[in-house]
This record gives structure tokens, sequence and C-alpha cells, in this order.
């Protein structure tokens, strides 16, 4: 991939942070993005670069249309776009839907479907051969949530988590014969702190005992998954979503 550009969106953490890490290992420039902890992309980029890579954070909001532009202008300072990967999400405090409250539901809903849309609509205008670009790969992260609908939970994470597996569905196809793939990768319950921010720290552990792998995933485990279908070992993939879940 050596002089290709990488850019995923909410790498500060989690999922994003090991994608970020195992992608510069095969070769990538990695474009960090991530909303608010500026300290936490900066270690990201820090620990990239202490192995011999390129990397650089930028700072935007996926559901901000103009901050999200500005961040692949960015990431194009790094090298020709070679590859997107769509993580940026948020969950809200668990609750029943009836317990919802509208502003709630509509800032899930603006960074985990209108914001993974425009990135992957960024990244299409960018990649697509038709439109004078290299071509590349777009890899989603949806959720297991997708089909499990996350009852008593956040079924609003689930629904907008499933709205993305349309999203992988349509867009392969769009871009079949334009030089570009499109893939999803649909986690389980994998151990990191977007649990805490949905108010249950202990989540992915309580439950993923109940996985029939019985333990909870860690976020390399998922980060393999994406890395390889970036990659040219997937070249022959396009419109199928992974499921990384421990069989659940």
């Amino acid at each position: 991939m050596g002089d290709k550009t990488l850019l995923i969106t909410g790498a500060s953490r989690g999922i994003g942070r090991a994608a970020a890490l195992m992608a510069a290992k095969e070769g990538w420039r990695v474009a960090v993005n991530y909303a608010r902890d500026e300290a936490a992309a900066a270690e990201v980029v820090a620990a990239i670069t202490r192995e011999g890579g390129a990397a650089m954070a930028l700072k935007g909001d996926v559901a901000d249309e103009s901050e999200l532009v500005a961040v692949f202008e960015g990431a194009a300072k790094l090298g020709p776009l070679g590859g997107v990967v769509v993580n940026a999400g948020i969950v809200a405090p668990t609750a029943r839907l009836t317990e919802m409250s509208g502003e709630r539901m509509k800032r899930v809903f603006d960074v985990n479907v209108f914001g993974s849309y425009l990135t992957a609509r960024e990244a299409a205008r960018r990649l697509s051969t038709r439109l004078g670009g290299p071509g590349g790969s777009i890899v989603v992260v949806s959720s297991a949530a997708a089909r499990l609908g996350s009852p008593n939970l956040y079924v609003d994470y689930a629904g907008a988590k499933a709205a993305l597996d349309t999203l992988v569905k349509g867009l392969s196809i769009e871009l079949g014969d334009e030089g570009v793939r499109v893939n999803g990768v649909r986690p389980g319950l994998i151990d990191t702190d977007i649990h805490a921010s949905g108010g249950e720290p202990t989540r992915a552990f309580t439950l993923g005992a109940s996985a029939p792998m019985r333990r909870p995933g860690r976020p390399e485990e998922v980060a393999a998954g994406i890395v390889w279908l970036l990659s040219e070992a997937a070249s022959y993939v396009t419109g199928a979503l992974l499921d990384v879940s421990g069989g659940r």
C-alpha cells in the first residue's frame, strides 16, 4: 500500500485505533480522524510514527458536512487516497425506546447514519474511477446489533447500524464497475470503552460470556477483518458483511 492513504473516522479509540495501528504496519499512510479527544488521536499518530509509519490527526465531526469535507481534504496531504474506513459512531445511555428523548435519537442517527453516509459519499467521490479517482476500498463498521435489535438497551443504535448494512449493499453495486469495493464488518461484543459511554462499562464481559466463544472480542480481532477487506487479498469481495461476533 506504500503510497496510499487510508482515512479512518473515529480512529482515536477502540476499533478505529486498532485498525489504524494495524493498517500502518501493512504500509498504509493513516489519517486519524477524531471528534474531541485530541490527546488520544495524537497518541495513535505517535505510535504509528514510532514504528516508521506516516500518520496525521484530523479533527472533525462526521455529522457536520463542512467539517467532514475538510477532513478529507486534510487527508490528501498524506498522499493519494486509497481507502476509507467508515467507523465513527456513538451510543447513548441504555434505555427502552419509550424512555428515549427525540434529541437523543436525533444525535444517534445524525452521527451513525448521516455521518456515515456523508463519509461514504465523500469516499466514493474521490475513489470512483468514473469520477477520475484511482479506485480503492471502503469498509463500513456496522454492528451485530443490526441483526439483534438491542432490545432494552439501544434500539436506536441498532437501527442506525442496520442502515449501514443497506449502505454497504447499495453502494457496492453503484461502485462495482468503478474500481471501488465496499464491504462491512459487524462487530459483536468487543472490549472497548463505547460500552462505558452507554452506561455499562462491563457489558462486553458480562454478555460476552453468553456468546458461543464465551468471551468478548478484542479490537484487534475486528481490525484484522477491516485490514483484510481493505487489502488486495480481498480483491473479489464486495457487498459483503463480515460478522466478527464470536458466533453471536
